[in-house]
């Protein structure tokens, strides 16, 4: 082997590598980059190495290789451009003794010569690197020793509700005072309440991040870089775009309890101190400290967010998401209503020799009548209602009651203590009604796949058969379980009935105008709404819908006993009565003879 000397080394580079890791920090200046750049400098003068480059990895641990500089290095080894690789000691080329093994033994063969200073390593001497494998060892062990230390340190501060993260998140900045406080930077936090805003709005984290580059606001990691903030490590860093935003980021922020005043601990764990990435706890595994600093959003904000984003939102035909997805339900089967629209807003009718001007088609039916319907099978009814309606009646119940909540504070407060206890009471006898259904729906499949089983095993039934009912009485069994759970949940998870009424006056008083319905004021005020069957037995059609607002749900407002109406509002109601009436006999002989007309069109052919 061609043993590289000092003074053939000019034609290849002298690598001079340092490493500091965050914990080395702590130790103080005798382990800096710029000392351990002095004494490699020193000891190439010295010992007569030229051609020298350094190559640095700072902040960075010794338990893995996957570092920068280290890195770069390794290119310039397979490159073939290294002659000799200095370090100050054993423990800046690694604390991982395997992997340093590897390396040592690539190096031997590649005829790079290999220096540790201070621990008088130099593998031109074969002597010194007899107690290699020890001190590496000992490297490595001091790594996991120091590892758990900073792990007991880090599970006191957190259990003591002190911030673990490094760095105060966007919209926050930590106090000059005491680094564990954190206070509101007012510039970035105008910010984060214009996205949660945003999401009140009904935008997604997608449209928020356009919107925001498109109106030139600064991304959080060039905010912390351009006002001197401690942000992301500099490698993670991109500031030739300034405003690009992105969703991620947006859903991040909006997913932080930390904008309510929270602290929150224990997100993340890391299984061996050799990893590094992160792995993430279950939510019930954090910890969440309340008060802990000012707070920028609202809870009850915070809470409508999260249940607007846990709604898909999908944007359809016309090119924008339905605010009112995930809140239209029927009454009578409880699945969700379909919506239907049309990017139109009007449509021509032709009908004989006159043109009739419609509104396009924006409503709503029962998605179990419109499954049922694909399969041939009539299963519910349609509940046909109209979106524009649906929207009136919610925007009137809101208004309404928000009047009467403004003029009547405290009756409305006992009001919804006593209806909130009747609610609770026929909604737990409602649940226990139904988990008992389920249980004995649960023992009646397990049942029937007993008998299927036995039935296959005496080849009565076929294998193709019993997978098919297999799995169709396991797929329910895992549905019937999964709705117990949810009803079980709701069982034990009623807050105190106070708590609510104040939570609504809340969110009543932020709004001073109810003209018209808002997304903003359908994600704050609106739980669900429920479309009863339409009633058409006294001549009209006539149907019931019920507005469960946030907080309290259905609210019935004290009986007022209503003026009787006046001549001129009598006349207006036989005037709309008699249109309507012309209306449906003019559709009913149009529909009569367009009957009629395919009649003879089948006669026709038949013939």
């Amino acid at each position: 082997m061609n043993i590289l000397k000092p003074a053939a080394a000019n034609s290849k580079i002298t690598a001079l590598y340092e490493r500091l890791s965050r914990e080395d920090i702590q130790m103080g200046e005798s382990l800096s980059i710029q000392n351990q750049r002095d004494i490699l400098e020193n000891y190439a003068a010295q010992h007569g190495f030229t051609n020298i480059r350094h190559f640095s990895d700072d902040g960075t641990s010794g338990v893995s290789f996957d570092r920068e500089g280290w890195q770069k290095l390794m290119a310039e080894v397979e490159d073939g451009n290294v002659a000799t690789i200095i370090t100050k000691d054993l423990s800046r080329f690694a604390r991982e003794h395997v992997q340093a093994g590897v390396y040592l033994e690539l190096f031997r063969q590649k005829g790079i010569r290999f220096v540790a200073v201070t621990n008088g390593v130099d593998s031109i001497n074969p002597d010194s690197l007899e107690f290699v494998p020890f001190l590496n060892i000992f490297s490595e062990w001091y790594a996991r020793d120091t590892s758990k230390k900073i792990k007991a340190v880090a599970h006191a501060k957190g259990n003591a509700g002190k911030p673990m993260t490094n760095n105060a998140i966007y919209g926050y900045r930590k106090s000059p005072d005491d680094k564990n406080v954190w206070l509101v930077d007012e510039e970035s936090a105008g910010v984060v309440r214009r996205i949660f805003q945003m999401a009140m709005e009904g935008m997604g984290p997608y449209q928020i991040a356009r919107q925001l580059a498109a109106d030139k606001v600064e991304k959080p990691s060039y905010y912390f870089v351009t006002h001197n903030m401690t942000g992301p490590k500099p490698s993670s860093r991109d500031l030739s775009e300034p405003y690009a935003w992105n969703g991620g980021t947006v859903r991040a922020i909006l997913s932080k309890p930390e904008y309510c005043g929270n602290t929150v601990n224990f997100r993340t764990r890391k299984e061996s101190y050799k990893d590094k990435s992160s792995k993430w706890n279950p939510k019930e595994e954090w910890k969440i400290f309340h008060d802990t600093h000012e707070a920028i959003i609202e809870q009850a904000t915070f809470d409508t967010v999260q249940k607007l984003r846990g709604t898909p939102r999908r944007v359809d035909s016309i090119g924008e998401a339905n605010p009112l997805t995930g809140l239209v339900f029927c009454a009578d089967c409880g699945a969700k209503m379909y919506n239907s629209r049309q990017a139109k807003d009007y449509y021509m009718e032709k009908r004989g020799d006159k043109v009739y001007r419609h509104k396009t088609a924006d409503f709503y039916t029962c998605s179990t009548y419109d499954l049922g319907k694909g399969k041939f099978q009539t299963v519910c009814s349609s509940h046909f209602i109209r979106t524009e309606v649906i929207r009136e009646i919610v925007l009137d119940a809101i208004r309404e009651i928000s009047a009467y909540v403004r003029q009547n504070e405290a009756e409305f407060v006992e009001r919804v203590r006593e209806a909130s206890a009747v609610q609770r009471e026929e909604t737990a006898k409602a649940h226990k009604r139904q988990l008992a259904k389920n249980e004995r729906r649960v023992a009646e499949l397990d049942n029937l796949f007993r008998k299927v089983y036995e039935d296959n095993a005496s080849g009565k039934l076929s294998d193709e058969r019993f997978t098919q009912l297999s799995g169709a009485y396991e797929d329910e069994q895992a549905e019937l379980r999964q709705q117990s759970v949810i009803l079980r949940t709701e069982l034990e998870a009623f807050e105190a009935d106070s708590e609510k009424a104040g939570r609504f006056i809340d969110v009543v008083r932020r709004y001073t105008e109810f003209e018209t319905l808002t997304n903003a004021m359908l994600g704050e005020f609106v739980h669900k709404i429920m479309v009863h069957k339409a009633d058409k037995s006294g001549g009209e059609r006539v149907q019931q819908v019920d507005v469960y607002l946030n907080f309290i749900g259905r609210f019935d407002l004290p009986a007022v006993e209503e003026a009787p109406p006046t001549p001129e509002e009598l006349e207006a109601r036989e005037k709309r009565r008699k249109k309507l009436e012309k209306q449906r006999e003019a559709n009913r002989r149009y529909y009569e003879k367009q009957k009629a007309k395919r009649e003879q069109q089948e006669a026709a052919k038949s013939a």
